[in-house]
């Protein structure tokens, strides 16, 4: 991607971010930090990586009608994405908590329209706080942390079987890969030379009962991965042209892992105080909930989050050197 490009994700990811913040404000709750340490991630993948299908407007969720039965036909949110098409591909959330993130997302790359919001976690909503199959950008219901890589790799199984073009491409969260079932699911896509499955990993280093060294520690993740025959790589989770680049490779006959070292309070300085239990916010007093709907309507004014602010910042240091030594040469 070129720098206009580059700054089009790093705008949109900032986005995601502010609108995280201002539905955990209004909502009392949510999932902030993940969005701090994903929505780069995110970002990327529905710009610049994700082959989706052509929409001509932003789509608005269904009603959640009843559970699959023999009246009830299976819905899934595929249709937020690639709709099943051999030629597009399946996005599997694994860690269903990061469903805000998720529907953010959504709505600021235009595949979702954001009235949908008001539907947020109300009863007969599909729009739920921990996502379904039947939620907007959710192909399947990912259960226990753990159980969406094993999916992944039954349907990219599948989708080498039938030849489809499309990949399938997970996002998980590192807590959840401390489970037997991931493991398992690692061991048996690299036994079927599943090389149609890549894996982003959010390595932020926290999870639900604080700082992951402290629960149990997975290092060193990627010499593991590679142990059991996968194609690893590890980079800076918040820099969207490696994102780009590693996802845009040339498939391996194996699947492919990511792990992208993040910061669960990227763009949002503020969080560090609620160290280490960033796992998930709530207000229990109403002042740290007015103080911070003060932090968002002074990010919101600004127009910009830290990412933003940096990278621009860098480059017009960058452009400013070099016409001062063009300048010079002259």
């Amino acid at each position: 991607m070129n720098q206009k490009q580059e700054l089009e994700v790093r705008r949109a990811a900032d986005r995601i971010r502010l609108r995280v913040l201002e539905h955990t404000v209004s909502q009392n709750g949510g999932y902030l930090s993940q969005a701090c340490s994903s929505a780069d991630l995110f970002a990327t993948l529905y710009m610049r990586v994700l082959k989706l299908a052509k929409l001509d407007k932003p789509l608005m969720p269904k009603k959640f009608k009843a559970v699959p039965g023999p009246k009830q036909k299976a819905v899934t949110g595929a249709r937020f994405n690639g709709n099943g098409s051999p030629d597009c591909d399946s996005f599997i959330l694994s860690p269903a908590q990061y469903a805000l993130v998720l529907y953010a997302a959504l709505i600021e790359t235009g595949r979702m329209d954001a009235r949908a919001m008001k539907e947020y976690n109300k009863d007969g909503s599909s729009v739920e706080m921990i996502g379904a199959e039947h939620s907007p950008g959710m192909e399947v219901t990912t259960g226990s942390l753990g159980q969406g890589i094993s999916q992944a790799a039954g349907i990219a199984f599948a989708r080498k079987v039938r030849g489809d073009k499309g990949r399938v491409v997970v996002m998980l969260s590192d807590g959840e890969c401390q489970s037997g079932e991931f493991w398992e699911a690692v061991q048996a896509a690299s036994y079927h030379d599943l090389g149609n499955l890549i894996c982003f990993v959010d390595v932020n280093g926290f999870q639900c009962d604080g700082k992951m060294t402290t629960v149990m520690n997975l290092e060193p993740f990627d010499d593991r991965l590679r142990a059991f025959g996968a194609r690893v790589f590890r980079i800076d989770g918040h820099d969207v042209q490696e994102i780009e680049r590693i996802a845009k490779m040339r498939p391996s006959k194996k699947p492919t892992f990511v792990l992208c070292d993040t910061d669960p309070t990227r763009g949002l300085p503020f969080l560090k105080e609620r160290y280490p239990k960033f796992h998930y916010v709530r207000f229990l007093d109403p002042k740290d909930r007015e103080r911070y709907r003060g932090y968002y309507e002074k990010l919101a004014a600004k127009g910009d989050l830290t990412a933003t602010a940096a990278i621009e910042a860098e480059k017009a240091a960058a452009e400013k050197a070099a016409a001062h030594a063009a300048g010079k040469e002259a």
